[in-house]
Order: structure tokens, then sequence, then C-alpha cells
């Protein structure tokens, strides 16, 4: 049996299980310092005298970190392995967190935001493509919307910490994203517990490691390892270069581009929304109370929308899923723009949250499996950096938007990005359900 087929037979275990949870507390993790900062900004705005567009610059900072991060990454670990970059990635983001806390200053705070945005977007890149080439494709799409959906519980976790901490004291915004570093303690867990993947071992060569490594999982799950003879799997070396050139080949280009499209417009109206969301929400006329409370309730949604999403992948295909959730939240962000009450405006924000993370739960899921294994996370890196340029750009364009448009301007532009995005797929992505890696790739 090849190394691929003996992948797909094995059973959904408590292997799977354990990468399930080592993956998406990164995600978890992921989701708290990208949402942390939402909390704090009301506060550093007050504290360092801040204006909207100088705002607007603070909150682009870890989103130009995590351009560096998603874009290096994927070529890193095509080259030298998936495994060792998200440790490395993890590292740098509890550095981050922790200089963030004692900036005195705001330029300082964005050098800060960026250091750590390196390491979340590094590791945000790499866990959904490291991870999928475990999974047998009967529970691949279930699995890769379920590690995404731990990212709820980091933007939960951020909007309890916001509320707890930010108002109670002049420097409760210090205390809530000096606790986002906690996380390090995981680096020695990940070390002991994860192994390389053997697909990508297979990809380089070294087919007797990935043997090796396969026979270990087996062993440990009770199933029978088959006698093994070298497959004749030609190593794959590229230059870090030809790595991203071979991602516009002429077999990949119609992907890339989708894929890029996608992200840009996903990414980008996410992170209008919640990266702004308290500070809007104030704007509005709430109590900064009130603000952080709905927040909350919104932010909650984020779980079944998330999980919802990851059966959804299994039973009607990750396409067909980012389509029907990408148009209902085009619905929700035009709703958010129409209303005018304090529970409308409730009610569609928790409906947008709902569908747009149930969006990224399909995002995360198709990315890794549209794109070879030599070349998986170098497309799924700079297709989630090219998502980063939304983020980065989402914060300074609602800042210079809002004084002029108001809060229906921000979301119905919204509204319009999440509908381009659904279009790129709708007309140029190909299908993947229940369709094995080699098989997607022998496609090409």
């Amino acid at each position: 049996m090849s190394i691929a087929d003996r992948l797909e037979r094995l059973p959904f275990s408590s292997f799977h299980y354990r990468l399930l949870l080592l993956g998406g507390a990164g995600y978890c993790f992921d989701g708290l310092d990208g949402a942390i900062l939402a909390f704090v900004m009301p506060a550093l705005q007050h504290v360092w005298g801040l204006s909207m567009a100088q705002l607007g610059l603070l909150g682009s900072g870890a989103f130009f970190g995590y351009f560096i991060g998603a874009l290096m990454a994927g070529a890193v670990a095509d080259r030298w392995g998936r495994r060792s970059v998200m440790m490395w990635a993890l590292a740098c983001y509890c550095i981050g967190s922790l200089i963030s806390a004692l900036c005195v200053s705001w330029h300082s705070f964005v050098l800060a935001r960026v250091l750590a945005g390196i390491g979340t977007g590094a590791e945000s890149a790499i866990i959904a493509p490291y991870l999928s080439e475990f999974v047998p494709r009967r529970y691949r799409g279930i699995f890769t919307g379920a590690l995404a959906g731990f990212f709820s519980f980091g933007f939960v976790a951020a909007s309890l910490l916001g509320y707890a901490l930010v108002p109670g004291s002049e420097n409760g915004w210090r205390w809530a994203i000096g606790l986002t570093a906690c996380p390090v303690a995981m680096l020695l867990w990940w070390r002991r517990a994860l192994p390389e993947s053997p697909r990508w071992l297979l990809s380089t060569g070294q087919g007797d490691v990935a043997h090796a490594v396969l026979c270990k999982i087996e062993k440990n799950i009770g199933v029978l390892s088959p006698s093994y003879e070298t497959e004749s799997v030609p190593s794959v070396k590229i230059p870090f270069a030809g790595q991203f050139v071979g991602l516009w080949s002429a077999q990949l280009r119609r992907v890339t581009a989708m894929s890029w499209v996608l992200w840009l417009a996903v990414t980008f109206s996410y992170y209008a929304f919640f990266s702004w969301l308290p500070t809007l929400l104030i704007a509005r006329g709430f109590t900064i109370t009130h603000s952080f409370g709905f927040s909350i309730a919104i932010c909650v949604a984020q779980i079944p929308g998330y999980f919802s999403a990851g059966f959804c992948n299994e039973y009607f295909g990750r396409k067909t899923t980012i389509v029907t959730y990408l148009g209902a939240a085009v619905i929700s962000a035009a709703s958010m723009a129409l209303v005018s009450s304090s529970t409308g405006i409730l009610i569609a924000g928790i409906l947008l949250s709902f569908f747009m993370n149930g969006t990224f739960a399909g995002v995360y899921a198709y990315t890794p499996e549209i794109f070879p294994t030599a070349l998986r996370a170098t497309g799924m890196g700079s297709a989630s950096a090219i998502g980063r340029i939304g983020a980065i750009a989402a914060p300074l364009l609602i800042g210079a938007l809002y004084p002029k448009a108001g809060f229906a301007g921000v979301f119905g532009m919204t509204a319009l990005i999440l509908l381009f995005g659904a279009l790129s797929i709708l007309v140029f992505g190909p299908s993947t359900v229940n369709r094995s890696l080699e098989e997607i790739e022998s496609t090409y």
C-alpha cells in the first residue's frame, strides 16, 4: 500500500482528535490575538489621544505582520517541513504580545503588533494544510472546518477579557494583551506530540521516514502496518522563487487567482467588521459597556457559525458551503447598513458574524485541497497573505470612510465586497468534495 492509501484507510481516532485539539488551540490563540485589539482600541485612543486615522494605522500593524508571516511560512514549510514552522511562529507571537503590553507609546505598540502578527500569520497559514494531510477524504472537510472553528473561542475569550479588564482600570488594556501571551507553554507540548506530515516527507524523497512516522500512527490506533517498499516518488526541491512562480503555472493559475480574490474579499470584510466593532458601536451612541456587551453576543455567534459550516463542508461540499454562507453574509451586512434600532443592529450583527465565520470554516478546508502537496503550504500561505492585505486595508479604510459615509456606508461596502468574493468561487472554483488530495492533484 502507498503512503497515501494508508492515510486514506485510517479510521478517525484519538490521534485525529489530538491533532484537532493541538491545531485548534493554535487557532484559538490566533483568534484571541486578532480580536483583543478591537477591545483595547477605545482605551488606547483615550490614553494616547489618537485620531481615527492613527487608530486605523494602529489596527493595521498586526495585519502587516500577518502578511509577512503567512507569505514566508508557506514557502518555508514546503521546503523544510510543517512542524517546526508552527512552533517558531507561536514563540514569535508570544514575544510580540508581551512587548505590546509594556509599550508606552503608540509607535512602539504598532511595531510590537507587527512582530506578534508575523507569528500569528505564519501559524494560521500553516496549521490547516499541515493537519489536513493526515486526514482521510471522508473526514477532511468536517475536520478542517472544526479546526477553523477554534478561532471563535479566541474571539469569545477576547471579548470576555476586554469586557472584564479594559473598562476597569487605566492599565486594564495591558493586562488583557499580556494574558494573550500565555500559550508559550504549548511549545513543549507541540514539540512532543506532533509528527511531521508523511505526505510532505514522501514528496521530498523521504519515503522511509514517512513510513516510520505512519507506522507509529497505525500502532497507536491499532491498525496493522503493511509491508513497505520505497515508493518511486521523485524528490521535489523547488527554489523559493520557483515556489511562488509555480502557483502561476498554466495548471494552477486559475485556482491561485480565485483563492486570492476569495481570501481578499472575506478577510477584508471580516476585519472591517470585527476590528472596529466596539469602536463603531460607541460612535453610534452606545456606551462602552453596552458596546462590549453587544460585541460579546456577536462574537459568541461565531461558534455555531464555524461548526455548522464544518458539517456542511462534508455533506454539501466546500464550494457550495462557501457560496451559501457568503450569500447569507451579504444579506446580513446589507441589513446592518439599513437598520437603525439597537435590537436590529444586534440581530444583524449576530447573523453577519454567524455566516462570515461559517465562510471561513469552508475557506480553511477548501484552500489547502486545491494545491498539490509540493506547493500546498505555499498556496495556502500566499492566499492567506493576500487576504491580510485586506486586513491591513480594512482598519485604514474604515477609519477614513466612517466620518464621510457613516455606519450605513461601512456595511454597505462590506456587503458589496462579500458579493464579489462569492461570485469568484461560484464561477472559477473547482469542486473537491469526496476526493483524496492525490485525486485532486492529478487533475492539474
